[in-house]
């Protein structure tokens, strides 16, 4: 998982270094973010992500709140930015997110043993622990970058839908 992980940056980088520029902005539907808001979002929520691997290693007990982009009208874990707010610019995104992955590499490879299979409590899963977030961290990457690929090359009529 740590060279999933570690490979991101230079993926997601590669990736929109040959996106054209003008296609960072284009809502492809109403409902549908932009280039340029998945790269911010995964960006935004890299502190987050951080912040519970050090609950994981330092609360006996940890307890995590879901994390909803639009807050959803429940209570929900936080993020440095306010998500309401203009989405970062491509280059401070991309920055950003590699700083946050080399802080996350860092402190997933100083784990103790025992963290891995500590359980937390979380209202969304039946079961969470440090290695099921660590997994999350990349899948959740990677479902970003492929979408930020369709919304560059995909034909309209066979974009993925997602509620």
């Amino acid at each position: 998982m740590i060279a999933t992980l570690d490979s991101a940056y230079s993926v997601l980088r590669d990736l929109i270094g040959a996106i054209p520029p003008e296609r960072l902005e284009i809502r492809r539907k109403p409902h549908f973010w932009t280039i340029r808001e998945h790269v911010s979002h995964l960006a935004e929520v890299q502190p987050m992500l951080t912040g519970r691997l050090e609950r994981f290693r330092d609360d006996p007990s940890p307890s995590f709140l879901p994390y909803l982009p639009s807050g959803g009208g429940q209570p929900t874990e936080t993020v440095a930015t306010d998500d309401a707010a203009e989405p970062l610019a491509v280059g401070a995104a991309l920055t950003m997110f590699g700083r946050w992955r080399n802080k996350q590499i860092a402190l997933i490879e100083s784990l103790p043993a025992n963290v891995w299979t500590k359980q937390a409590v979380h209202p969304e899963f039946e079961l969470y622990t440090a290695s099921i977030l660590v997994r999350h961290i990349a899948m959740h990457d990677h479902w970003h970058m492929y979408r930020i690929e369709e919304l560059w090359i995909t034909k309209d009529a066979y974009l993925t839908e997602v509620d």
